[in-house]
This record gives structure tokens, C-alpha cells and sequence, in this order.
């Protein structure tokens, strides 16, 4: 799904103006990402929890000529998915060659 789909879903659900639910969705992808830089932690209660990780200068090589590079210590934005997450996921899948295209599960209701 990408956002403009995202906000579509929005507008649809809560009857709102396509520009209106761009708003919306744009202020909370907004006030997730202040969040993680004051370096809180946001967990929405059966979907997961977004932290940020610091990970530690090091070494790493270059592929195509083989040198070595220093990497610099950085945080990085890390999702942890909730247990009914994982549990709505895993209910009912057909396995790992499922693709993305839903137009022939008859489990979907759209």
C-alpha cells in the first residue's frame, strides 16, 4: 500500500475530503517522527511499537573494491510488531508464496 492509497483508505472510513485525510495522515506520520527524535517511544496497543536504535561506529568493507570504510554511529527507526498483529497476519495464510494481489481471496471483504 502506498500513502496516496493510504489516505484514500482514510477518506473512505471517515468520510472525509481526500485533502482532509492527507492532512490527517501526514500530521501523524508527523508527530510519530518528533516523537522518535526526542527519543520517546510510541506504541499503539495491538499494532506495535516504534523505537529508534543507536548503533555503534564500525568497520564495514567496500563490495566492489573490497576496502575497508568506517561506518559512523547512527540511530535507526525500528518497528516491533504486536502480538494481535502477528496473530491477524498469520490467521488464515496461505503461506509465503502468497502474493500481494487480494483481487481472488474470497477472505477479503472490501
Amino acid at each position: 500500500m502506498t500513502k496516496a492509497e493510504l489516505v484514500e483508505e482514510v477518506a473512505r472510513a471517515a468520510e472525509l475530503t481526500k485533502k482532509d485525510a492527507e492532512v490527517v495522515v501526514e500530521e501523524v506520520f508527523k508527530n510519530i517522527i518528533q516523537a522518535l527524535n526526542r527519543g520517546e517511544k510510541i506504541e499503539l496497543r495491538g499494532f506495535g511499537s516504534f523505537r529508534v536504535r543507536s548503533r555503534d561506529a564500525r568497520r564495514g568493507r567496500n563490495p566492489k573494491t573490497g576496502a575497508p570504510v568506517d561506518i559512523p554511529a547512527k540511530r535507526v527507526p525500528y518497528f516491533k510488531p504486536g502480538k494481535e498483529l502477528k496473530e491477524l497476519i498469520n490467521d488464515g495464510v496461505a503461506g509465503p508464496d502468497d502474493d500481494d494481489d487480494d483481487a481472488n481471496d474470497e477472505s477479503t471483504d472490501s
